[in-house]
């Protein structure tokens, strides 16, 4: 699975922190970002946290190969 979190469009609401703990975290600043090898961590989580990012700011897509 592919996590991408376009860092322009985050403004830190830590939607997804809050919806997959153990796959999204905050940066000092407050941004999202993902934990290091947690990419294949609760694929339905990982899709209810990009929804619920209030401003679209998370994508995800599955691996091909």
């Amino acid at each position: 699975m592919d996590i991408a979190i376009d860092k322009d469009t985050c403004i830190g609401a830590g939607q997804c922190a809050l919806t997959a703990p153990d796959v999204f975290a905050q940066d000092d600043d407050g941004y999202s970002t993902v934990r290091p090898g947690a990419e294949d961590g609760g694929s339905a989580l990982v899709r209810e946290a990009a929804r619920a990012c209030p401003v679209g700011a998370i994508s995800v897509s599955e691996r091909v190969g």
